[in-house]
């Protein structure tokens, strides 16, 4: 699965995800995560009914015990579009795998069963909140072969979605789509829904005429029943749980054939003009990974399937993946945009992840390293090595960047889905690539064909991976993967350099800096060295990296001109190094080394000096790779003078639109006259749509009254996605400027088909941002406005609605509020936000009565001190009588006194 986590290699990939703080077009999204509360229940006994339940108490997870064998899954399904609902019958075949049982359990959530029929007599059937238990009246004997059928209906709150016209969507795009991993499938039949158990399976659906089903595998049977179609699907090699799949819907397709695997692409009618930009790279992909992983491709077919408002990026279904209709652009955006890594990782996925599937979620790096290495190896098969190295070396700034020292492997987490981060994916696509580092391409593609011929059609976990790189390669690994895999963290290195002409030695010190603990180990780990002597020559070695502070020497022939510390970018590590600036300057004009190149453009960053910065321009306009060329706009902007934003200016004309995007983006990042007249030009004469969006982002920070009636005006500006629109409205909430709420709720009111659900709801929060400070009568339409979205049929719209009832902090709205605040679903996001915005409200109230209160004492204060004044000014008052009677009277004595007595 790609997530809305995923790593940076794929993001570029979309575009829209545009991803992390890394050194492309980047800015940074969290994913959703889906809520997974497993309530765990117990027997009169006192035995775990929960397989899930912790084991002795401590929190950690582990895989489900098996008791059964389940062989094979077949699903009758009937959905009801009008009341989003289904019908179903779900059929499970299964043998007690080393005991009798008389007790068979499975997965189900708000299921309404009508009927549970068996091979063996029921004694009794019962439903509790996560599970259907079924009690036999005597137990199945141990490898006899049985089955169970359920029939039920939902109304599914998860795994399960509807995209319908009713729900606000467009009119004939109507459709649903399924998703089951991590375990969400118990939401709409019920089954075994964990990775540790294979099976067959098998969907009959039945939909309008005129509707297409997609499933796994082989399509058996397409037939008229009535004025509904039927659709048979079987996949008839084992797979998990998880991976089946169900979409259905208006659809239009596209096909193709790679030798004599069926392909296709389907999309929802209304996005179909823009599909053939994200199917273009298929067929090349299967032909790639099939060579490098040396196992064809293992399944009946391969579609790709759109479906709106997914909740990630993709879905590996096995022969089916689902794809966020996000994935689609327009050519206008030119190459800002592709579908050719989502792609690749979702292709990739089709061998590990499908064929071979993690034990349990512990080992999900299995399934999402892999996907994530495969499509930056397709990258350098694609693009180039540059490209490849580029991709690893946003993946590692990811990686580097964060601040918890879990390990890969990890059982503590609270629910399966938080596994699904940075130690899953670029993490481990950078142990994956550490290894064919130091394995050699053609050892490590033998090891991983080995490791996929023995182990496919099961379950793995990570020994099985290091068991064959042990046997291949003849060397021990259980360091590299303690330290990589089992344990947190990543080398931090403090390293210096010196040169002793006397002796022609040059000296590295290398000190590990990394904070040690239980988690993070003292690293040891082979880094390779490069220095270039005067001559031109390069002297490499590889030194090993296993002690807290060491040195190291190497006899030159003269003083190298370039130091470079693992220069094809093989080790996943911090290194703090920076060469004397004769070294750097000659390392940021080296052709030969773009990763080189790049590190020295980002050393200069933040650099004052007018070499520094004609070295960066000269750079931003001449490097031959454009990840350069936007490290050194980057490093323009971080030293932000009035020489660099010059330099900037200056730099505008670039023919690629990622780094002219990026240049856009950093002068954006200044505010200063000439910022904002450049970007004005640019919103005005730029045609790429996601760079006028840029620019237009940009400007928000800068005076209303200039910068109002462009964001209003580009409000009504066509673009694909309404990007344009979304990006003013982004830069109108920057201003925090009342005059736009009307010109907004106007826009909202008759596009709102133009938007994304995201978008809409992120809208919705701008007008309450920009209407809070309203007077109450002013700022009532808005709150209406808002409040008739509560309702809605869409999920994230709802949730997003309460968010921005929470933002226009208007007490009216508690009572709206609370209905969803007192709901019993205690992990609902609805709930959640209800109560984060109730509580924001009455932060805001009691803020008032504060000041009210304090308003009060002011007043007593002031009336206080107007009574010591007035008090003040009458004792002054009859002071100043009394000492002017005072003067009188001496006056008068003085004057007797002067007086001559008769």
């Amino acid at each position: 699965m790609f997530s809305r986590s995923a790593p940076f290699g794929l993001l570029l990939g979309l575009g829209f995800f545009a991803g992390w703080p890394l050194p492309a077009q980047a800015e940074t999204h969290q994913h959703r995560a889906w809520e997974i509360c497993a309530e765990k229940r117990h027997l009169a006994s006192g035995k775990p009914l929960d397989p899930d339940a912790d084991h002795a108490g401590n929190g950690r997870k582990y895989a489900r015990d098996r008791e059964i064998d389940v062989t094979h899954v077949r699903l009758e399904i009937a959905p009801d579009f009008s009341t989003r609902s289904l019908s179903g019958v779900s059929r499970v075949e299964f043998a007690p795998i080393a005991k009798s049982l008389k007790q068979l359990r499975l997965d189900a959530i708000d299921l309404r069963v009508d009927k549970v029929e068996a091979s063996a007599e029921i004694e009794a059937w019962q439903v509790t909140d996560d599970a259907i238990i079924v009690t036999f009246r005597e137990a199945i004997p141990a490898k006899a072969k049985s089955w169970v059928r359920v029939t039920y209906s939902a109304e599914p709150k998860d795994g399960w979605y509807f995209r319908t016209e009713a729900m606000g969507y467009p009119a004939g795009d109507d459709h649903f789509w399924t998703q089951g991993e991590p375990e969400t499938h118990r939401h709409w039949f019920p089954g075994y829904d964990y990775p540790n158990e294979r099976f067959t399976s098998e969907v009959i659906c039945r939909v309008p005429k005129g509707m297409t089903v997609l499933s796994n595998g082989r399509l058996v049977e397409e037939s008229q029943v009535g004025d509904q179609t039927l659709f048979h699907w079987k996949q008839e090699k084992e797979h998990v749980n998880y991976l089946i799949s169900v979409v259905g819907g208006h659809f239009k397709k596209l096909e193709a054939k790679y030798g004599d695997l069926p392909l296709a692409f389907y999309t929802p009618p209304s996005e179909f003009a823009e599909a053939e930009n994200s199917f273009q790279d298929t067929a090349e992909i299967l032909a790639f990974l099939e060579g490098e992983i040396g196992i064809k491709f293992p399944w009946a077919k391969y579609f790709n399937v759109c479906v709106t408002d997914f909740v990630a990026g993709g879905m590996e279904n096995t022969s089916v993946t689902t794809l966020t209709t996000n994935t689609l652009f327009s050519k206008a955006s030119e190459n800002l945009h592709t579908s050719h890594r989502l792609d690749a990782h979702e292709a990739t996925h089709q061998w590990f992840g499908d064929l071979l599937t993690c034990k349990d979620w512990s080992h999900i790096w299995l399934n999402e390293g892999f996907a994530t290495y495969y499509t930056h190896l397709y990258d350098e098969h694609k693009l180039g090595v540059e490209e490849m190295r580029y991709q690893m070396f946003g993946d590692a700034q990811w990686v580097l960047s964060q601040k918890d020292d879990k390990p890969i492997v990890w059982r503590e987490y609270d629910d399966p889905f938080s596994q699904f981060d940075y130690r899953a994916y670029p993490k481990g696509a950078w142990v994956l690539h550490m290894l064919r580092s130091q394995l050699g391409p053609d050892l490590f593609r033998e090891c991983v064909k080995t490791y996929v011929e023995r182990n496919q059609n099961q379950n793995v976990v990570t020994h099985d991976l290091s068991a064959v790189v042990e046997e291949l390669s003849g060397r021990s690994w259980d360091e590299f993967f303690d330290q990589w895999v089992y344990h947190g963290g990543n080398p931090e290195l403090k390293v210096t350099y010196a040169w002793d002409q006397v002796k022609k030695l040059a000296k590295l010190s290398v000190s590990q800096t990394q904070k040690l603990s239980e988690r993070v180990m003292l690293f040891d780990f082979p880094l390779p060295i490069r220095f270039v002597d005067e001559a031109g020559e390069v002297h490499d070695s590889t030194i090993r990296v296993h002690e807290k502070s060491e040195d190291f020497f190497f006899a030159l022939p003269s003083a190298p001109k370039l130091v470079r510390l693992d220069p094809e970018g093989t080790v996943l590590a911090k290194i703090d190094f920076s060469p004397p600036n004769p070294l750097l300057f000659a390392q940021l004009e080296n052709p030969d080394d773009m990763l080189g190149r790049l590190l020295a453009a980002k050393t200069l960053g933040g650099r004052k000096d007018d070499k520094s910065i004609d070295a960066l321009k000269a750079c931003l306009n001449g490097d031959g790779f454009y990840g350069v060329r936007i490290e050194a706009a980057k490093a323009l902007t971080k030293t932000h003078t009035e020489e660099s934003l010059a330099a900037l200016l200056a730099s505008r004309d670039q023919e690629d639109a990622r780094v002219r995007r990026d240049v856009v983006q950093s002068i954006g990042r200044f505010y200063r006259d000439e910022a904002l007249s450049a970007l004005r030009e640019t919103i005005e004469a730029e045609e790429n749509p996601d760079i006028v969006a840029d620019a237009l982002s940009a400007v928000g920070k800068f005076p209303e009254d200039t910068v109002r009636p462009i964001l209003v005006s580009a409000l009504e500006r066509d673009s694909y996605r309404h990007r344009i629109a979304v990006a003013a409205i982004r830069a109108l909430k920057d201003q925090a400027d009342p005059a736009a709420v009307d010109p907004l709720l106007k826009h909202l009111k008759s596009s709102e088909a133009e938007f994304t659900t995201s978008d809409f709801g992120r809208a919705l929060d701008t007008l309450a941002y920009l209407a809070r400070h309203l007077e109450t009568e002013d700022r009532e339409p808005v709150r209406l406005y808002i409040a008739g979205y509560l309702d809605s049929p869409k999920e994230k719209l709802r949730r997003s609605t309460i968010e921005a009832l929470g933002t226009l902090e208007d007490p009216r709205s508690l009572a709206a509020l609370q209905t969803f605040a007192n709901s019993d679903d205690d992990e609902s996001p609805e709930k959640k936000a209800a109560d984060a915005a109730i509580k924001k409200l009455n932060a805001e109230k009691g803020q008032a009565e504060e000041v009210k209160d304090l308003r009060k004492e002011m007043l007593d204060l002031q009336k206080e001190l107007g009574n010591l004044r007035a008090t003040f000014e009458t004792l002054s008052k009859q002071l100043e009588e009394k000492e002017k009677a005072a003067d009188e009277k001496d006056s008068r004595d003085e004057k007797a006194k002067d007086t001559p007595k008769k």
